[in-house]
């Protein structure tokens, strides 16, 4: 009996197995839409077309970019999930794929687990604490006793209510137990502009908002929130290394596909991203803009797409942030 069902499994995998390995070897016959669901020339947009460009090229096929902005990216997504399935319709998107889930919720017209699945992850936006230079702290430790002595008098800017600085300062107050008070601002250019001006006095910020104002003396780095170093700022320490043993809120960017894609398929953009992460002038091209290529599996960044998912859920729970 083992024999006869053995041979029926060989039986299925010549049938089924053989017509998606050759739909996966002549993948893309066809032209592939990019969605990119940010307006031009953010992070999400640069990585894209700088990573995209290096897939067409060597697969041989174009790939079109299609900006479809608003609603914190939720809209582009929408045109996503919905798409067939077939390897001819992908999504370059970050962390706030997965925080939309929380904050939206049933607003949102797709499911963010079920109805996507992740090609592989693109890069890394280190976000790192950053001080206005009037506050007397010069790291992280010192920054959390003067938070303690000041109880609700030290102010800090987002870029909006769930937004990744947001979540990262909410996670650094429940692991450190201070009192700080929420300013949010709508973007990431007002959030940095009121640090600047003193309107604030921290906040978190993708290192290639700040990295500019950080060297020429503006404004003061604390620490990374990620746990990995950031090659923009080798100087710099993370959190985990400055007092706050297991902090880790590190968004990315990265790719995804409708659910049902073939997975020979999703394995084949994989490959070809990782190798394009690899090339000197595109790890030149993302550095240039304080990105961090993080080429990864298929599974890994599914796993990670899940684990964010939880967490960021926790800390929008925590928060009690809703859509402005």
């Amino acid at each position: 009996m083992k024999a006869v069902l053995s041979m029926a499994g060989v039986a299925l995998v010549a049938a089924f197995g053989a017509p998606l390995a050759a739909q996966a070897q002549n993948y893309p016959s066809k032209v592939v839409r990019v969605v990119i669901p940010w307006p031009p020339g953010g992070s999400n947009d640069v990585v894209g077309r700088v990573v995209m460009q290096k897939v067409s090229e060597a697969l041989g096929q174009q790939f079109v970019i299609d900006n479809r902005g608003g609603a914190s990216g939720s809209i582009g997504a929408d045109v996503v999930a919905k798409a067939a399935p077939d390897g001819y319709t992908i999504m370059v998107h970050s962390t706030t794929h997965v925080g939309n889930a929380h904050l939206y919720g049933k607003k949102l017209a797709y499911d963010t687990l079920k109805d996507f699945t992740g090609i592989g992850m693109l890069s890394a936006q280190p976000g790192v604490l950053t001080a206005h230079p009037s506050l007397p702290v010069k790291n992280v430790k010192e920054f959390i006793a003067l938070a303690k002595s000041r109880p609700g008098q030290i102010n800090y800017s987002s870029s909006g209510n769930g937004s990744a600085p947001h979540l990262q300062m909410a996670l650094l107050i429940s692991m450190t137990g201070i009192n700080i008070t929420h300013v949010p601002y709508k973007g990431g250019a007002p959030q940095v502009t009121a640090l600047m001006a003193g309107e604030t006095q921290v906040s978190f910020a993708t290192v290639g908002t700040v990295i500019n104002h950080i060297r020429n003396g503006k404004l003061r780095p604390l620490g990374l929130g990620s746990t990995k170093p950031s090659k923009a700022l080798p100087n710099v320490p993370t959190l985990a290394e400055s007092g706050v043993p297991g902090y880790d809120m590190s968004p990315w960017i990265g790719a995804f596909a409708p659910a049902g894609t073939p997975r020979p398929i999703i394995d084949r953009l994989n490959a070809e991203i990782n190798k394009a992460l690899a090339l000197p002038d595109v790890i030149k091209t993302l550095e240039n803009q304080a990105l961090d290529p993080s080429p990864s599996t298929v599974d890994q960044f599914n796993a990670t797409i899940k684990t964010d998912y939880e967490k960021y859920g926790k800390l929008i729970k925590l928060t009690g942030a809703k859509v402005e």
